[in-house]
């Protein structure tokens, strides 16, 4: 049986990015799947729009959808504040850094400003938004998970980032360095390997777990149409794989079967 039966035990996820892609069907795999967690928090930047998004809340009553725009720290801050009132005194189990865009451009056409945007979406936010989700996964990882063992799991407290093998600075080498020259997406993902990797040494006291996880080559609005996975058979493979995670994968970048990847 699949190891995602593990988020049955999980108070709350929270995902990020939740209107399309691969977040959106992180909440329909999560609210469907047989194994839905208490809560399914999705954040989306706007939820008027999100009409999918919408229709999967309507059928499943522990999807709370909340306004986010990951760029913009009082935004940032207010969405706290509303899942601090949603989850209460048990805190906040399992955040899914998840939004991310991918701002094409090689040496010839990147700019200074290709760059930054790409950087803060993908990089700076998921370090603003755990910063800011931290009282909470604290708290969290306090009531020490399912069953109080106090062993690292999603059941207790974890941030997960959505990153890519594209950000492997060991891979970028022959064929992939010459068929992905994205310059903004490719260092982004890098910068946000780091990123959780520093977060894992100053969330490991309080018992967070912490990761970077590669959902695939997906065929998304940002995958493609090339791309050889569904966001269904990428989002069941990586659930699996989150739903296990324990202390031997604090610090670690998996790919989407599990297996460990080259920083």
């Amino acid at each position: 049986m699949s190891a995602a039966v593990n988020f049955k035990k999980c108070g709350s996820v929270l995902v990020t990015g939740a209107s399309r892609g691969l977040g959106l069907q992180i909440v329909e795999s999560l609210a469907s799947g047989g194994f839905s967690p208490g809560k399914i928090i999705a954040t989306v930047r706007q939820p008027a729009s999100a009409q999918k998004l919408q229709e999967l809340a309507e059928k499943h009553p522990n999807i709370h959808i909340i306004t986010l725009d990951v760029v913009n720290q009082e935004s940032i801050d207010k969405s706290a504040e509303e899942v601090a009132r949603l989850v209460q005194e048990e805190g906040l189990n399992c955040l899914i850094n998840n939004a991310g865009i991918n701002v094409v451009a090689d040496f010839n056409t990147v700019t200074a400003e290709k760059m930054i945007e790409n950087f803060h979406t993908n990089a700076v936010a998921p370090l603003m938004i755990t910063k800011a989700f931290l009282p909470l996964l604290k708290q969290a990882a306090s009531r020490g998970g399912a069953g109080g063992s106090g062993s690292m799991s999603i059941q207790r407290a974890a941030v997960i980032n959505m990153t890519s093998l594209l950000g492997s600075v060991e891979l970028a080498w022959g064929e992939r360095a010459n068929n992905f020259k994205w310059y903004p997406y490719r260092t982004s993902k890098s910068a946000l390997n780091m990123v959780s990797r520093c977060m894992a040494v100053d969330l490991e006291p309080d018992g967070i777990l912490c990761m970077a996880i590669h959902p695939g080559w997906v065929r998304t609005d940002m995958g493609g149409s090339q791309a050889p996975l569904s966001p269904k058979e990428s989002v069941s493979a990586m659930l699996s794989v989150i739903a296990a995670l324990t202390e031997k994968d604090h610090g670690s970048f998996l790919n989407f079967t599990g297996e460990a990847l080259p920083w």
